[in-house]
């Protein structure tokens, strides 16, 4: 299982992300989107696209811009469309899952 810990607690937990370039993308639906808060910063990533940024807000603490997401990639980065990736002190632990083998 992958946590995303800031100040104390867990603000996205899930089985498996998707990791780029070195960060882990958790999908949308592992988010405890009470911390979450969006801000209005935005940055341009020459081959990933527009990524929009939130604030975290745990404990009464603020975490401005501490994770990012890109809600219309380009093409090249569609497999992360709405996944949440962090830095700033967010500490992303634990394990990956294996994807499950397909079947047939």
């Amino acid at each position: 299982m992958m946590r995303a810990i800031w100040n104390g607690v867990v603000i996205a937990e899930t089985p498996r992300t998707k990791r780029v370039e070195g960060n882990d993308y958790f999908p949308p639906e592992s988010l405890k989107r009470e911390y979450f808060t969006e801000s209005p910063s935005k940055s341009l990533c020459p081959w990933k696209g527009v990524a929009r940024y939130y604030t975290l807000t745990v404990n009464g603490e603020l975490n401005p811009n501490a994770a990012w997401s890109y809600p219309h990639p380009t093409p090249l980065a569609r497999r992360i469309k709405n996944h949440v990736a962090f830095w700033n002190g967010v500490v992303v632990e634990g394990t990956r899952e294996k994807k499950p083998a397909r079947q047939g």
